[in-house]
């Protein structure tokens, strides 16, 4: 059956995306059609070093392809926000359309930034201020998600609770808000690759901790939903 309920009117996050998206469509084609004619890298192994590089037509397509994702999934999440019939539902679509935005965002600048410098190594003070900025950023509105396919800690314990998703996603933007503060505070103290991968290592650790929050508060919701 059609839904025909009227839809809200696009929001700043929606124009924002629209912007953005375009930018970052822009950038792709530029660096496709007039980038830099050497090689650039594209790949980074365990050790922070470029183990791979790539012409200009290959790193433009996936700047291009990750602008492509930007505008798909931030302005679908934007579009069932719209549609969305509770306001507090809008709003947790919202928040879910804004974290993908400023992370998308912040990863097709971070990987467009090191193919264009011809950065041999991630292992350095700048990558780290990006990664600990854009840590901060995502972390600063993921406890706000809603249910969504997207973004936040989508585990199957959190779909089938209500309170799973909101005490693990909270969980999860707290704990990367605090790693994006400590590694932007940090960085000119500590000693490089070290930090980019303290940074790394302690986003996996996270990630692990909301996972397993979902699952413990999954399990003791008296409202929950079987499998």
């Amino acid at each position: 059956m059609t839904d025909t309920r009227p839809s809200a009117p696009a929001s700043a996050i929606d124009v924002a995306t629209l912007g953005i998206s375009a930018i970052l469509l822009g950038l792709g084609l530029w660096i496709f059609f007039a980038g830099p004619t050497g090689l650039m890298p594209i790949h980074f192994n365990v050790h922070g070093d470029a183990d791979d590089w790539a012409g200009r037509e290959t790193v433009g397509a996936l700047i291009l392809a990750l602008g492509l994702a930007t505008l798909a999934l931030s302005g679908g999440l934007g579009h069932f926000a719209r549609k969305a019939a509770e306001p507090a539902r809008s709003r947790a679509l919202r928040f879910a359309q804004l974290v993908t935005l400023i992370s998308l965002t912040g990863a097709t600048l971070f990987a467009a930034a090191l193919s264009l410098s011809g950065a041999t190594s991630i292992g350095t003070l700048a990558p780290m201020l990006a990664i600990s900025v854009l840590m901060m950023a995502t972390g600063a509105f993921l406890g706000r998600v809603g249910p969504n396919p997207i973004v936040g800690v989508r585990t199957p314990w959190a779909f089938k609770s209500k309170l799973a998703w909101e005490r693990s996603n909270r969980l999860a933007g707290r704990l990367l808000f605090l790693i994006g503060l400590f590694g932007l505070v940090s960085a000119p103290f500590m000693p490089q690759p070290f930090g980019v991968i303290a940074v790394v290592v302690a986003v996996l650790v996270a990630v692990v901790l909301a996972a397993v929050e979902s699952w413990r508060v999954w399990r003791n919701d008296p409202d929950r939903q079987p499998f």
